[in-house]
């Protein structure tokens, strides 16, 4: 049963917040790590007594108040833990990305001038070894994981164990410390330090504070009538503010579970063992389970997809319907209920998501089509709008009205308004206290009034919610005027099972030309149903029988647009299938997997001119950031199609 009962707001700071639950529920458990396939759990008691000794020792390390913390890997208790402590100390902690290059971290650690680094293991102290070579600051380096670090003996590297030991030792001697510290603490202080995506230039490190971050936390918890025994599963970076919000914290002002999968390749098995009641994913995590069910549809018998199809389509009707409350016939009710048990419920089970009540997308727009999918299976998919810069929520929506062409109305607390040239606006309690040491940038998208501008083009409906087009500096024309949203484009492209990335091109120019990456699960899976041997990415993405599969997909899109009267003309006419995946470590996208389309037109300038040139054919040698670090070329001739085009669908009197 939820224990009732919301924070006071006294505790307007996270560790102030920690006690409180400790207090309050101490023994209901606050986080779950799977460790050699056994789920721990650490109630909130036990996090309270851990962050006490650790925020000692990182004081008796010299941690001062204002100091910036690295936090690197996975989500750990410990590196939960970690925040806290420095938090408490009226340090801030700046989550980085644990699949970043050591090159692409010494801009960071030189930016936020960090001393300290708390990381996960062996993989992340070489790394931050490297950083230290060009950047001294870095005094002290403290790893959760001792595995293969026996050896290691270079200054200021230290066990979390060690750590915890000296934490000990001081808190014995000064018990009342942790107090002092947390009471010294301010709700206007600075909470963390997140570092953008960087998808059109240097990263820059947003400044929230705990204010910030518990109002937008109180306010989604509120919208969505969120209790202590919801529980999450935590397995996107922890650098990424989503996973911040909902992981951190909601979870710190709500008071509900936070689960640690084992690793990243275990996301899936522990998350249908945990079953979260709440979920939020990124719109690439719902292509890629939409993939693994497509494959395994593939696979499937005559008779068991003739289901899934059937029902699907019966599920496209009526399902978002049913879970809108909305009316529904007996006859179409009775189907769904027999599909419930053939098909949705067994999908449901088979994805992890039997037992969420809500769950949401965010981070960039998903496809209609996805969106509606995951609603046919019964599961209340739910958008929202908002960033970094925003502590997330913005825009949410209800039960009842949900739909795939907005992402709902401002939440409590936010103004919004669409400037003259179609920029959104925003107001907010959530809004970034400023960007580190960036007076300038700061001052670029916050203006005199309070208004931060997104940099997102969009629109208010009559009944108030909000529709994003695009970034407003991709959103353009054709030559001829017809309006062009490359992203609409991709996401409708990468529907598709057969299709991991798409990059579209037109503006200023007369039509639509598109990069596309194959996923090498789904199509290498059908190409092995048909015979088809293949050698790997290359060998696979040149193939005329996968580019033939891949012009089918284009088709469909093209189909589509068609009947769109403003997107009618921005159909595409020409396409290749790139020889390489776009990559993080190529700088190709984001580490949140958006894509630079800018980059990625300089970077493959003779392919953009192939296409636009007619050309049949290209040969382009590329070079490639392998895992370890190493440099490669990548080299292959591209085939370059022509699409088919359709007639515009005239719109009925």
């Amino acid at each position: 049963m939820a224990q009732e009962g919301r924070a006071p707001q006294t505790a307007d700071t996270f560790p102030r917040l920690l006690l409180w639950h400790a207090r309050v529920r101490p023994n209901h458990p606050a986080l779950r790590e799977k460790d050699l396939g056994v789920w721990q759990t650490w109630t909130w008691s036990q996090l309270a007594a851990e962050v006490r000794v650790l925020a000692a020792a990182l004081h008796r390390l010299g941690l001062a108040r204002g100091g910036h913390v690295a936090i690197i890997g996975e989500n750990r208790p410990r590196l939960y833990a970690a925040m806290l402590a420095t938090q408490s100390l009226g340090a801030v902690p700046v989550p980085m990305y644990q699949d970043a290059t050591a090159a692409q971290m010494v801009y960071v650690f030189e930016d936020a001038q960090i001393e300290f680094a708390i990381v996960e293991g062996q993989e992340q102290v070489d790394k931050v070894l490297e950083v230290r070579e060009q950047y001294p600051a870095l005094a002290h380096i403290v790893f959760e994981d001792p595995r293969g670090l026996r050896n290691y003996d270079q200054p200021g590297l230290v066990s979390y164990d060690e750590l915890r030991r000296r934490g000990a030792e001081f808190a014995a001697t000064r018990p009342g410390f942790f107090d002092e510290q947390i009471a010294r603490g301010a709700g206007s202080d600075t909470a963390a330090l997140f570092y953008t995506s960087g998808t059109t230039g240097r990263p820059k490190g947003v400044v929230q504070t705990h204010a910030a971050l518990i109002d937008r936390a109180r306010v989604a918890t509120e919208f969505d009538r969120l209790g202590p025994d919801e529980d999450v599963l935590a397995y996107l970076p922890l650098a990424w503010i989503g996973q911040n919000i909902f992981s951190y914290a909601q979870a710190l002002f709500t008071g509900y579970t936070v689960n640690c999968p084992e690793s990243p390749s275990t996301v899936s098995n522990d998350m249908r063992e945990i079953g979260p009641t709440y979920y939020f994913a990124p719109p690439r995590v719902f292509e890629g389970m939409l993939t693994q069910v497509m494959i395994r549809m593939e696979d499937a018998g005559r008779i068991k997809r003739a289901l899934f199809h059937h029902f699907m389509e019966v599920g496209r009707h009526v399902g978002g319907r049913i879970l809108d409350r909305k009316p529904v016939g007996a006859a179409m009710r009775l189907w769904y209920a027999l599909g419930d048990v053939l098909v949705y419920g067994p999908l449901r089970n088979q994805l992890g998501l039997s037992r969420v009540k809500v769950a949401y997308t965010a981070g960039e727009a998903i496809g209609p089509d996805l969106f509606s999918f995951y609603r046919s299976l019964g599961v209340n998919l739910k958008q929202l709008y908002g960033s970094t810069e925003t502590a997330v929520f913005v825009c949410m929506q209800p039960d009842g009205q949900v739909r795939a062409d907005s992402v709902g109305p401002p939440v409590a607390g936010v103004e919004l308004r669409i400037a003259d040239n179609g920029e959104v606006l925003v107001r907010s309690p959530g809004l970034l206290k400023e960007y580190h040491r960036n007076p300038q940038a700061t001052a670029e998208v916050r203006d005199a009034e309070g208004w931060f501008h997104t940099g997102d083009a969009g629109l208010l409906d009559a009944d108030g919610h909000l529709r994003i087009i695009d970034r407003a500096a991709d959103v353009g024309h054709l030559a001829d005027g017809t309006l062009f949203a490359p992203k609409y484009i991709e996401n409708k492209l990468k529907f598709f099972p057969q299709i991991k990335e798409a990059v579209a091109f037109g503006d200023g120019r007369e039509q639509v030309c598109a990069f596309l990456n194959i996923d090498l699960e789904a199509v290498g899976n059908w190409a092995e149903r048909r015979g088809l041997a293949y050698a790997g990415y290359v060998d696979l993405a040149t193939k005329p029988e996968v580019l033939d599969l891949v012009a089918g997909c284009v088709d469909k899109v093209n189909a589509d647009l068609a009947a769109d009267p403003l997107l009618a003309n921005s159909q595409i006419r020409r396409f290749l299938v790139l020889h390489k995946e776009l990559d993080p470590d190529d700088d190709e996208l984001t580490r949140t997997r958006k894509v630079r389309r800018r980059f990625i037109a300089q970077k493959y300038q003779v392919l953009v001119d192939a296409l636009y040139g007619g050309r049949d054919s290209q040969y382009l040698e590329t070079e490639v950031r392998f895992e370890d670090g190493r440099l490669g070329k990548v080299a292959a001739t591209l085939a370059l199609r022509t699409a088919k085009a359709f007639a515009p669908v005239a719109r009925a009197a």
